[in-house]
């Protein structure tokens, strides 16, 4: 079974001229599928939603005390970071911090994604380098847990490294699944990616909001990455990104981390909407569509809007919060270049 179900709808005019579909968990702490939508059990890679997990065998073994990291530096961790100067700033302080160098990331190089930074190094003409990419905090933690156990540097992306090793250990663990049955592929940024089913993700997250029932050095550890996300939403993505806005405005009581190819996770945190943490996983099965605007922003069409759908149906928002989020969806009035209104966007489906 592999039944997706329409997800956002685009009309122009009186017609439905595009429909993205795909599928929805949403999966308590304790287990429980409390809603779902097309097939929880698509199986999909976490992509960057991956990396709150990511980071964890590296928080549970002492990282954060080790190299006293910040909370800023912990969330930068977690990053999908847009590139922003500020981005750039912090991951190479946080190079210096742990004694590394930035030609030690095997990420490589992109472009940024934010506009002000994109601009200067078109006018400059400006080479990007590994800490450009937007897993550069990510790559810099792996590295830092590879330095602080005394392991390799130059082979830190092998799927059989210690590091990656340990990761996908965590991941499985905290996913409810055995790690042969985690299906392996290689992400954007070289590192070892992870494709699950939807539940089972859904269940990680919601573990990661909702740790009670974990070890105490491990609950200890996950409530120091959503703390760490939850106080510098800035770091996740850039200001004006979705991740971002979200968690600035849910003021603590959810985290959010995209992926790509039109995945997308959310952590609940207990007695929001449930009396355990929630967790919910999306998979928009077309990947997703991004466009960028005349002033070079980029902007993602499918996920933020059936996120702020979900939430709004789940309670998670309240109305207030919802129109502070009304950027993003969940319904937007859409126009051409001209400013002439041509139709809408609107979620098309009830969990």
């Amino acid at each position: 079974m592999n039944t997706t179900v329409p997800l956002l709808e685009l009309i122009r005019g009186s017609v439905v001229e595009a429909t993205h579909s795909g599928s929805i968990a949403v999966v308590s702490a304790d287990g429980s599928l409390l809603k779902q939508k097309g097939d929880p059990n698509t199986v999909a890679f976490l992509r960057s939603s991956a990396k709150p997990f990511q980071v964890l065998p590296f928080v549970e073994a002492g990282g954060v005390e080790h190299y006293n990291y910040t909370q800023k530096e912990l969330s930068l961790s977690c990053a999908s970071h847009e590139t922003s100067q500020m981005h750039l700033d912090a991951v190479t302080a946080l190079q210096k911090k742990v004694g590394i160098e930035e030609h030690n990331l095997q990420c490589g190089p992109h472009l940024p994604g934010d506009a002000d930074k994109l601009r200067e190094v078109i006018q400059q003409n400006i080479i990007p380098t590994a800490n450009f990419n937007n897993c550069s905090g990510k790559h810099t933690s792996m590295l830092a847990c590879a330095k602080m156990r005394g392991l390799p540097l130059e082979n830190y992306l092998d799927l059989e490294h210690p590091i990656q090793q340990a990761i996908l250990q965590t991941l499985a663990e905290m996913c409810s699944m055995d790690m042969k049955d985690i299906q392996i592929g290689i992400d954007g940024c070289s590192a070892p990616n992870f494709a699950l089913p939807l539940f089972n993700a859904s269940l990680g997250m919601a573990r990661l909001c909702d740790p009670r029932d974990l070890s105490p050095t491990r609950a200890e550890a996950c409530q120091k990455i959503t703390s760490a996300m939850s106080a510098h939403p800035e770091m996740v993505g850039n200001y004006g990104e979705f991740d971002t806005e979200l968690m600035k405005v849910a003021e603590g009581k959810i985290v959010t981390k995209r992926g790509a190819e039109g995945f997308q996770i959310v952590g609940i945190m207990p007695g929001v909407i449930h009396e355990h943490g929630v967790g919910i996983a999306i998979k928009v099965s077309d990947g997703d569509k991004s466009s960028m605007d005349d002033n070079l922003h980029t902007h993602v069409r499918v996920r933020p809007p059936v996120t702020l759908e979900i939430l709004r149906q789940l309670g998670a928002l309240t109305e207030a919060q919802v129109q502070a989020l009304a950027s993003f969806g969940p319904g937007k009035i859409i126009k051409n270049y001209a400013g002439i209104v041509t139709g809408e966007m609107r979620p098309a489906f009830k969990i």
